[in-house]
């Protein structure tokens, strides 16, 4: 027995250690008892772990205890019972009810119960950072190790083994294990989490699967979704065992008395009267968007000194599904936070609903607003809109106070705001995002007549064919519509299309290497952190020391290798790092992101082997071919100065927009005429993102010309007409040797009609 302790206890400590150091975040939202866990003894009575064969510790059962409180938990028997006798079963359930926890941990026991026979167990989430949260909680409540027994895979980041028997990921990276596993073999249970959020690779999920389990009978599908989605569910699968969770809520609803001016404001002032009231409990704002959430944050924080130190301390959290976690350093101990009363203020959008687990919520204030990005296909950009939530939205933010019989909502909307001007629910992604990568992986599926894939909802007509259309202009699709050999190879990248297009360009040119490094940093969230206030000018100076001269793209690489240098140089790292990036309004986690991201698309290059150029950063040579790159992928994404003072026009349509302030070109004395943009969104203050400057000449020499036909009228296109009529001697002059060339060079540049000439064919 003394020798088996001393296993469970250094498992134990492993599995504490691990994360502590990993995922200490979610230590900060919940600031629980940290004493290490006794090993329970009861001499040779030990009740023994199904899972790994070892005894259950006393802290498994202290968080039994909390299990068999949770909502869910009274719905336990009929849901196994379900499971075990039909193929599909839905769980409907409010907030906060533990469905997402505990309904994975009774399929993992169904495929014990079959010892596995037909696979393992998989659950579906939108967002990484719940993956991730769900699969260290439901290892801690099963007594096991995270990355054994209960795992998570998530995109670039992967902690599994071929013996973990219930995996977390997001639907994404379920989506893409498709595509070398159509029938998903490996599993016995998939669980699909949040449906109700309507996420494009979930709704593809959805579809792909019915096929699925019509070719495996003994396959489980598990859908666990909000109450508003079960009567649409029923319609798409039919008649299928349903399981109801219910919530009691108690919470007290307080509308405000009339249409505010600045909900922004007005939920920060509430905030700070709720602070002073000394009322305890945690406070969870619902903001419109991440820029008011980075603002509230910092105004949080300025207003901190000036509390009265006997109210406690208010301790804002930013959240939202784009944002690298704020972890404490590690010399921050939980247990010295917890001294004296901290209230946290959990920041986040409509969103990130799914990403809020803390437990002592009181207080909930809704803006009743939110920022959401509508694809629009026609100018292959999104619009930002602010609009009102919808009513399920609004009630799910109600349920986040979870049974508390002293939890308030506040709306800062009028009353009848909720039942006059909110739409009963939001209209799916599929409907609203850019297909263009759902419409890859579909073909790299073998699916056919997409118009009449069934679908729980139809996706938008004009966006399916704009997708189509982007796709052959990247020559990802041959004559028939099938996926081409460049599209087969662009599918496996985990990118946009028009980034993998890039890459694969960059073989040619030979500028892998630095091409790797500007698809990690665009891919990364945005490494440049919101200066605080009256630091804006220090901030701009630091920057520019990165700044290159042939645009933001090369500032990127910049960015990325002095990084690098800074942890090279340093004995200890990961404070280095820090400090480093501190000093030059850089976020680290974001580098620490690309850096993760870059060499997982090195490895997808060595499996397919695609040849990896030696770095040259620097040249002339090597700038001209990174940009032949770049244009490969996104001869799409080019804008003109028409005035000389940076009013870029799109060469696609008639929207105008200005650098953004990240941009290494905003407020120079130089301003490019042409200009290859990353990103483009049409909002209150259109502006291009990750900017690099480039000829005519070589965008004329490298688009397809089919492409360019297909361009509206415009000044800029006479431009380029008249480039090509200044090249056209040369280029006859050229056409005329090719004919004199070996047949090696003519399968290498094939004769072609004009229509239908393209870069990489």
């Amino acid at each position: 027995n003394v020798f088996l302790l001393g296993i469970i206890y250094a498992r134990k400590m492993e599995f504490l250690t691990f994360s502590s150091e990993i995922h200490s975040f979610s230590e900060l939202l919940d600031c629980s008892d940290g004493d290490e866990e006794e090993i329970l003894v009861c001499g040779e009575d030990l009740e023994l772990n199904p899972f790994d064969g070892l005894p259950y510790s006393s802290r498994y059962y202290k968080l039994l205890k909390e299990r068999e409180e949770l909502p869910v938990w009274k719905e336990k028997h009929t849901f196994k019972e379900s499971l075990l006798h039909n193929q599909i079963v839905i769980v409907s359930g409010d907030a906060k009810t533990g469905k997402s926890s505990q309904v994975p941990q009774w399929c993992a026991e169904y495929c014990l119960s079959v010892r596995y026979q037909h696979g393992v167990v998989v659950c579906t989430q939108v967002h990484k950072q719940t993956a991730v949260r769900l699969a260290l909680r439901v290892a801690d409540e099963m007594d096991v190790n995270i990355g054994h027994e209960v795992g998570y895979f998530i995109p670039f980041e992967s902690c599994c083994t071929t013996e973990t028997i219930l995996r977390y990921c997001t639907d994404d990276m379920l989506q893409r294990e498709m595509m070398s596993v159509p029938l998903l073999n490996y599993y016995g249970v998939i669980i699909l989490d949040d449906v109700h959020e309507r996420t494009v690779a979930t709704d593809a999920l959805l579809g792909l699967l019915k096929d699925v389990l019509m070719s495996r009978p003994e396959l489980r599908l598990v859908i666990l979704t909000a109450p508003h989605m079960f009567s649409k569910l029923q319609n798409y699968y039919g008649s299928v065992p349903f399981v109801r969770v219910e919530n009691k809520h108690h919470a007290e609803v307080v509308y405000s008395c009339g249409v505010q001016k600045d909900h922004f404001l007005s939920a920060l002032r509430l905030l700070f009267e709720i602070h002073h009231t000394k009322e305890k409990g945690d406070i969870v704002i619902f903001l419109a968007c991440e820029q008011e959430i980075e603002k509230a944050y910092q105004m949080i924080r300025q207003e901190q000194p000036n509390f009265n130190p006997d109210l406690g301390e208010l301790i804002p959290v930013p959240l939202y599904p784009t944002k690298q976690d704020l972890i404490p350093k590690p010399n921050q101990d939980k247990q010295k936070c917890c001294k004296k009363y901290r209230r946290k203020v959990v920041l986040t959008t409509s969103f990130g609903e799914s990403l809020i687990w803390i437990k002592n919520v009181t207080f909930v204030i809704d803006v009743g607003v939110e920022r959401r990005k509508v694809y629009n296909p026609r100018i292959r950009a999104d619009s930002v809109i602010t609009q009102p939530i919808s009513k399920s939205q609004a009630e799910m933010h109600k349920q986040i106070l979870g049974m508390s019989s002293s939890g308030k909502l506040f709306c800062l909307y009028p009353e009848e705001f909720t039942y006059k001007e909110m739409k009963p629910h939001l209209p799916p992604k599929i409907q609203e995002s850019k297909l263009t990568s759902m419409v890859l992986f579909l073909k790299r599926m073998d699916i056919a007549g997409l118009g009449h894939r069934d679908f729980i909802s139809r996706p938008a007509p004009e966006s399916l064919m704009q997708a189509l259309e982007d796709l052959d202009y990247l020559a990802a699709l041959d004559n028939d519509g099938n996926l081409s050999e460049f599209g087969i190879i662009m599918s496996e990248f985990p990118l946009d299309p028009q980034l993998s297009k890039s890459i694969l360009a960059s073989c040619e040119f030979e500028c892998v290497d630095e091409m790797l490094t500007i698809a990690a940093m665009v891919t990364a969230p945005n490494c440049f952190l919101h200066a605080p206030p009256g630091t804006e000018e220090i901030a701009l100076t630091c920057w520019r020391k990165f700044s290159h001269p042939a645009g933001d793209h090369f500032t990127l690489i910049n960015i990325f290798n002095a990084f690098k240098e800074a942890s090279a140089s340093s004995a200890s790292q990961y404070y280095s790092n820090e400090k480093w990036c501190r000093d030059y309004f850089l976020s680290c986690s974001a580098l620490r992101m690309a850096e993760i991201i870059r060499a997982e698309l090195v490895e997808i290059m060595k499996r397919i082997e695609l040849p990896i150029s030696e770095p040259d950063f620097g040249s002339k040579e090597n700038i001209l071919n990174i940009k032949k790159s770049l244009l490969s992928g996104y001869f799409m994404h080019i804008a003109r100065d028409v005035d000389g003072s940076g009013n870029y026009l799109m060469l696609t349509h008639r929207q105008v927009a200005q650098l953004h302030p990240f941009s290494s070109y905003y407020n120079t004395r130089r301003i490019p005429e042409w200009v290859l943009f990353h990103k483009f969104s049409v909002s209150e203050d259109n502006s291009i993102r990750v900017v690099s400057e480039i000829s005519p000449d070589l965008f004329m020499e490298l688009v397809p010309q089919y492409y360019f036909s297909n361009l509206p009228p415009s000044e800029s296109k006479d431009i380029l007409q008249e480039v090509i009529n200044h090249l056209s001697p040369v280029s006859t002059m050229k056409e005329e040797q090719k004919t004199n060339n070996d047949s090696k060079e003519n399968e290498k540049f094939p004769q072609t009609p004009t229509e239908q000439r393209c870069i990489i064919q």
